[in-house]
């Protein structure tokens, strides 16, 4: 809606690698943040037209998902809340494992969103120098995203540049430039702004027509055409780069810092030879994850100036009077005036917007520190046979899929923990939990809590998993169980050290890893051998080895765990599971899964963090399989596509071998084209043939009383998984999928 809220959220806790920081003075982007609210206030027509691309998504989106799914998707990514700023001066609390540099009381420059407190990595802070006060400091990110454009620009000494458009970037630049002895001719509409980069050593233009402002620039560099031009204006107008164009001499350079339209003219570039670049934001190390969320620094020797030395030089600026942002500030409002801040963000026309914190002594009280807050205003405490629950993250799938989809069970939702706190606490609100956080052992020590949602990135969820179960509660986790081997075998430690749950239980698979280091025994059919009873024999198996969970008032001590293999819940597989009950020959699949690209960087390949695409993604169809077939697997191979264009691992075919001789072929493929559904599934048995387009229609051929399955939309079995799980958790019953089988599974994508 565009709505700009002052929200109390949990405060964030520090993490690894990260500092922790009170918050003195934040600057608003008057550019940046008022473009966001603009966004927001438009209608669905009028975010459709500035995101061109977004609209292209989403009507590929309705061609392969449908347009019921598509709209509750698309709404859900609107009602998204967005932490605006990202300029913040203030007092360093705590310091995270991995960092040297920074102690605790430390003024330092992030950039950190407009809040109390922030948690920010340590490559983007920078030692706020003595003599240099917090609302100047605040002014340091904005100020970085300048000095980034004018190091793409090259400027020497006693070059002539233009600067178009003299809001606050393009005040900052003027300095800047004439600080390393450039002359700058400053062009701008606003008369008021001409006058005060006038006072900063610009020569100004007041722009009224292009012609003028070219002829300007020709007398401004004596009929030579100007070295250089750095572009901060912020205009869906095309004119700025065409301007740039005209005014520049031969082989002249063009830096684009702010947002423009980019229909050039290729004559006017082609005729000088002139070279036009953007600039990314504050420099080096910008959205480069190992930098930002890692903390790998760049060698200073081969990159001199990365973001974070690019906020030092603006500091060491601030501190020895090269730049100053004090005539720049034209507004300063406290932090509990900040919506009537946003609102002059929108009816004037402000340069420097400060806001000031009530902790301006660097400490923050009790009530701003807390990690939980109450949100909801509380349920009505759930009854011995109502689960209360709580959920471990608020990305995407907990917010487009696993909170929709618990909100309509008979549920007491007590607590939810995000990072920030942000997202967390809206959808708290949204769905009614009672409480949000940012530090997750307060869920494990809370004796109401039953069970515990985990959906977090997927290197955490071992030990996550590991954590509840040892606290007692019982666990849905979504995939992957975990992504390395040593967390495999703690996981499957647990389990033996239960009581009574040894092997003969049939909760650990066969073959898993076990502290002995145990391999895998001979199975009779391993060698791909098959009759009725081995196929009997193989689903009666999979009815055995589950984990007993307790009723909510439970005496024992074993807990529930579940993994978000929703697939296997969807009536269509339940369907087809039923047709296959009493075949007698084995099965062949083929799944084929028309996965779509993920961009390079995309934290899912980090091995480390998100296990690989196979791990990651490609065991919700390994599991599939698994269940279709109802015996175990015996051995499984993988092959994976190279391609020099895309990441390794992107793209493979697996093949299975079960243990009734059922035989599956997954092609999981990244090299697709996102018109076409994403999943199909082929089925060949006993003279039968079973299609499964995209999980809304199941086909046979050449099975009596059944032709087809077709449902309204696309039905992967989420709601039905949680409500199995929830199920399983009011009566005490089975868990819905043998641990044995997620322990197998997890077990084979391990080793490949």
């Amino acid at each position: 809606s565009g709505e700009t809220l002052l929200a109390e959220v949990p405060a964030p806790v520090v993490q690894s690698g990260c500092l922790l920081i009170a918050t003195r003075a934040s600057l608003v982007s008057a550019g940046t943040e008022r473009m966001l609210l603009e966004f927001g206030r438009a209608s669905w027509l009028g975010k459709a037209r500035q995101q061109p691309e977004k609209v292209r998504q989403v009507l590929h989106k309705i061609k392969s998902e449908g347009l019921f799914n598509t709209l509750s998707a698309v709404q859900r990514k609107l009602d998204e809340p967005i932490a605006l700023g990202y300029s913040n001066a203030g007092v360093v609390l705590a310091v995270g494992t991995g960092v040297d540099g920074f102690s605790v009381g430390d003024r330092v420059l992030c950039n950190g969103p407009h809040a109390e407190v922030v948690c920010v990595a340590k490559n983007l802070c920078a030692k706020i120098p003595d003599g240099v006060t917090d609302p100047e400091a605040a002014f340091g990110v904005v100020a970085a995203v300048s000095l980034q454009g004018i190091r793409l620009l090259q400027p020497t000494l006693g070059e002539r540049v233009v600067i178009i458009g003299l809001g606050l970037l393009g005040l900052l630049a003027v300095q800047m430039l004439r600080a390393n002895g450039c002359q700058v001719l400053g062009i701008d509409p606003d008369p008021e702004r001409c006058n005060l980069a006038r006072s900063l050593g610009a020569e100004t233009h007041v722009l009224e027509n292009g012609d003028a402002a070219v002829a300007a620039a020709g007398a401004f560099a004596r009929g030579l055409g100007v070295d250089g031009v750095l572009i901060t204006a912020s205009t869906a107008s095309d004119e700025p780069v065409q301007l740039a164009a005209r005014m520049c001499r031969q082989r002249g350079r063009i830096v684009l810092v702010g947002v423009t339209g980019l229909k050039l003219n290729r004559a006017d570039f082609y005729a000088k030879e002139l070279s036009f670049q953007v600039s990314c934001s504050y420099g080096p190390g910008r959205y480069d994850r190992d930098y930002e969320e890692g903390g790998v620094a760049y060698p200073f020797g081969l990159v001199r100036w990365t973001e974070q030395r690019n906020f030092e030089a603006v500091l060491e600026m601030l501190a020895n009077g090269t730049l100053e942002v004090k005539s720049l500030t034209s507004h300063t409002f406290s932090l509990e005036q900040a919506t009537a801040a946003y609102d002059a963000l929108s009816a004037e026309n402000p340069l420097g917007l400060v806001l000031t914190y009530p902790n301006a002594n660097g400490e923050t009280g009790q009530h701003s520190r807390r990690s939980w807050i109450n949100v909801a205003s509380g349920q009505a405490k759930a009854s011995a046979k109502q689960p209360c629950l709580a959920i471990i993250g608020a990305g995407n799938y907990v917010r487009q899929v696993l909170l929709p989809a618990i909100a309509k069970q008979k549920v007491r939702m007590k607590r939810i923990v995000s990072e920030s706190g942000v997202s967390g606490s809206h959808l708290a609100k949204r769905y009614g939990i009672e409480q949000s956080g940012t530090e997750v052992e307060a869920v494990f020590s809370d004796p109401e809590i039953d069970a515990v949602v985990i959906a977090t990135r997927h290197d955490s969820h071992a030990a996550l998993v590991q954590q509840a179960l040892q606290a007692g509660k019982h666990v849905y986790v979504e995939k992957p169980l975990c992504i390395r081997k040593d967390e495999l075998e703690k996981l499957a430690a647990f389990f033996d050290k239960e009581p009574g749950m040894g092997d003969e239980s049939g909760l650990r698979p066969r073959g898993a890893y076990s502290p002995e280091g145990g391999q895998r025994a001979e199975s009779r059919g391993q060698r791909g051998d098959c009759d009725s009873s081995a196929i009997r024999k193989a689903q009666t198996r999979r009815q055995s080895g589950v984990a007993t969970t307790p009723p909510l008032n439970h005496s024992t001590t074993q807990p529930l765990l579940m993994l978000g293999f929703n697939r296997r819940f969807s009536p269509h597989s339940v369907k087809l599971k039923q047709l296959l009950a009493d075949r007698t020959a084995p099965l062949a699949i083929q799944y084929t899964v028309n996965a779509g690209t993920l961009p390079a960087d995309h934290w899912l390949h980090d091995r480390k963090i998100g296990g690989g695409r196979i791990i990651g993604e490609a065991c919700h169809f390994v599991d599939w399989c698994r269940f279709i077939s109802g015996a175990a697997i015996v051995s499984m191979d993988c092959r994976y596509l190279k391609a020099a264009d895309k990441p390794e691992r992107d793209s493979a075919v697996i093949t299975m071998q079960m243990e009734d001789g059922s035989v599956a072929s997954i092609h999981y493929l990244s090299n697709g084209h996102s018109k076409l559904p994403k999943e199909r599934v082929e089925i060949f048995c006993g003279g039968a043939v079973f299609q499964l387009d995209d999980f809304k229609r199941l086909r046979a051929v050449g099975v009596s009383g059944f032709k087809q399955l077709k449902t309204s939309r696309i039905d992967k079995g989420h709601q039905a998984a949680i409500e199995a799980f929830l199920q399983a958790l009011q009566s005490g019953g089975e868990s819905p999928i043998a641990a044995a089988e997620i322990f197998e599974v997890s077990e084979q994508l391990l080793a490949l």
